[in-house]
């Protein structure tokens, strides 16, 4: 049977609408916040943001996918994990939406989601998985019904750390913190050491930015490197912390394709260093653009169609709407995967 899914996004900055109906994406509009340099996105800021934007980025997805309301199935939105104010303001819109239209509502994982489109579009079987965001750094494998974590940040996730840096050497939030780094770093000369800290499994982030954040306050006054080399240095330790850890993990799975999801993801330095790691073990590599690896509606859609075609179809719509609240603090490995 057919099914036509919308998704709302708005965890963080970001603020998506996309359509999907059976695996193919209609439409995938966004509109991003986007603070001055050297400062970061507030809830509270972030959250007006998406309340000003929503209606238009509503009506464009309707618009550019052709589909009225009635075409409608279900109505899916990120019930978490991510920033408290910027989730409510959207699953309030999402809510009032499947009300106003009669539909099913469905809560989504925004982990989950990045998964689920990672592996409809890059076309991934059963891949060890590397999710890195603002806020999540996770490696994830599926095993008997839900998506389990291998390793992962044990203080900041690296999308964070990105940011923070680029706050600290005062570069632009437009169109992203991390994007302007990945820029700055291909002209980086000197490798600065920085601090290499996996435990285990796990990665730590924080120390290494202590650190890099006093280099830029004392050794580029003092001339002994330059702020492309500082992003030089910083991409390249966490971005061979990141593939060690997901190796260690692709040998405990056998597995043969490694997938990157998240808005880091898009880095083509990151993708290079994990390809050259695959390639080695005799496995590939499945990543995406910035259409997919940053947050977006699409996503929110496609892992909402996998909910309700694999069960939630027959659930009575008022327990799924009772259920439409919002959690900053959803794991991944806490969804039962019932579509795999």
């Amino acid at each position: 049977m057919s099914y036509t899914i919308i998704g709302f996004e708005g965890s963080a900055n970001k603020l998506g609408v996309g359509i999907v109906r059976d695996g193919q994406v209609l439409s995938n509009p966004r509109h991003t916040y986007i603070s001055p340099p050297g400062e970061g996105f507030l809830p509270r800021e972030t959250a007006q943001h998406h309340r000003s934007w929503l209606t238009k980025i509503l009506r464009k997805a309707l618009d550019e996918a052709s589909v009225s309301p009635n075409e409608i199935d279900a109505v899916a939105y990120t019930k978490g994990p991510g920033m408290g104010a910027p989730l409510v303001s959207v699953a309030v819109a999402a809510r009032t939406v499947a009300q106003l239209w009669n539909k099913p509502i469905i809560g989504v994982n925004h982990c989950i989601a990045h998964i689920e489109m990672g592996r409809l579009v890059t076309g991934a079987d059963n891949p060890t998985v590397l999710y890195v965001s603002g806020g999540n750094t996770q490696v994830i494998g599926y095993s008997e019904g839900r998506y389990r974590i291998f390793g992962e940040t044990i203080d900041i996730a690296v999308g964070n750390c990105l940011d923070r840096f680029a706050r600290t050497i005062q570069i632009s939030n437009d169109p992203s913190p991390g994007y302007n780094i990945e820029q700055m770093a291909k002209h980086g000369k000197v490798y600065v050491p920085i601090p290499y800290t996996v435990k285990g499994m796990d990665v730590s982030f924080s120390g290494m930015l202590s650190f890099i954040e006093d280099c830029a306050r004392t050794k580029i006054k003092s001339g002994e490197c330059t702020a492309e080399d500082l992003c030089f240095s910083l991409q390249e330790t966490i971005f061979a912390m990141l593939v060690e850890i997901t190796e260690r993990a692709m040998a405990h799975c056998h597995s043969s394709e490694v997938l990157i999801v998240g808005g880091v993801g898009c880095n083509l330095r990151l993708q290079e260093m994990m390809k050259i790691m695959a390639e080695e073990r005799g496995a590939s590599l499945c990543a995406m653009d910035d259409r997919y690896c940053i947050d977006n509606g699409a996503m929110i859609a496609q892992a909402g169609y996998e909910m309700f075609k694999s069960g939630l179809n027959k659930v009575d719509p008022k327990e799924l709407f009772d259920d439409s609240f919002c959690t900053q603090r959803f794991r991944t490995d806490e969804v039962l995967v019932t579509w795999r």
